[in-house]
C-alpha cells in the first residue's frame, strides 16, 4: 500500500509547482490590475474634484455679478 500511496503523492508534485506558479502569476496580475484601477480611480477623483471646484467658483462669480 505504501508504494502506491507514494506514487500518488509523487505524481501531483511535479504538477504542483506549475500550478502554484500559474496561481502566483494570476494573483500577481490581479494585484497589479487592482493597483492600476485604484490609481486610475484616484486620478479621476482628483480631476472631478478640481472640475467641481472650478464650476463652483464660476457659479459664485455669476451670483456675485447678478447681485451687484
Amino acid at each position: 500500500m505504501e508504494p502506491s500511496g507514494a506514487g500518488r503523492k509523487e505524481r501531483p508534485k511535479p504538477r504542483e509547482p506549475a500550478a502554484r506558479l500559474e496561481k502566483a502569476k494570476q494573483k500577481s496580475a490581479q494585484q497589479e490590475l487592482k493597483q492600476r484601477q485604484r490609481a486610475e480611480i484616484y486620478a479621476l477623483n482628483r480631476v472631478m474634484t478640481e472640475l467641481e471646484q472650478q464650476q463652483f467658483d464660476s457659479f459664485c462669480k455669476q451670483m456675485q455679478a447678478s447681485g451687484e
